[in-house]
């Protein structure tokens, strides 16, 4: 793992079963405080030995319940989970989160339901950056930002969620799952960020899943 963003290490990535030419990674956040994992996902495993040369992380945060497909990681981390998706899944859950809330003084929990009931966004400022963990909420296909609107998904509070993503201020983009052979997270100004937001919105407002 090798930071591109200071404090920032992506796991190696991992086919996403059903959605062809689309790969996962997990990232951990090397932080004063202790270190985070943001997303489950089968890279954990794979680069356990350098997360733990590095220092033993506190907490994997999982922004919804769909990450527990791929098992519990090969590494002894305590898992996180927004309350609402934690009877969902199998493996063992450390805790619970519900609303809006900091850890320490540099990540935030912004819960952004839609997705899942529990989808859970993380908001970083490394001091550099401030990087946007949206999960599946939200995702980059051939340039364009688009949701995940799945058949037991909620519209409603999938827009109130977006809508308050416009009123966060960050400079990184960070999906869970990214088209293979793209970066893992994308540079955005405020502007353009409440532009693809907006363009989102209307797509979902006129009965579109994306």
């Amino acid at each position: 793992m090798h930071p591109a963003i200071r404090g920032l290490y992506g796991t190696p990535t991992a086919p996403l079963p059903f959605l062809d030419g689309v790969v996962v990674r997990a990232f951990l956040l090397e932080r004063p405080q202790g270190n985070f994992i943001i997303y489950n996902a089968p890279g954990i495993s794979a680069a356990a030995d350098e997360i733990r040369g590095m220092g033993a992380p506190d907490r994997l945060l999982m922004n919804h319940h769909h990450e527990a497909m791929y098992g519990a990681p090969r590494l002894d981390v305590p898992v996180w989970l927004h309350e609402a998706d934690a009877s969902r899944v199998d493996l063992g859950i450390a805790g619970t989160f519900s609303g809006r809330q900091m850890i320490g003084d540099d990540l935030e929990i912004i819960p952004t339901p839609g997705h899942t009931p529990g989808t859970t966004s993380f908001l970083w400022d490394n001091g550099d950056h401030r990087l946007l963990f949206p999960g599946d909420s939200l995702w980059v296909q051939g340039g364009e930002w688009k949701a995940v609107l799945l058949g037991d998904s909620d519209r409603a509070a999938y827009l109130a969620s977006l809508a308050l993503l416009k009123e966060v201020e960050f400079d990184v983009l960070v999906p869970w799952g990214v088209e293979s052979g793209e970066p893992y997270g994308y540079a955005v100004t405020r502007e353009e960020a409440i532009a693809n937001l907006d363009r989102i919105i209307a797509r979902l407002e006129a009965g579109q899943s994306a």
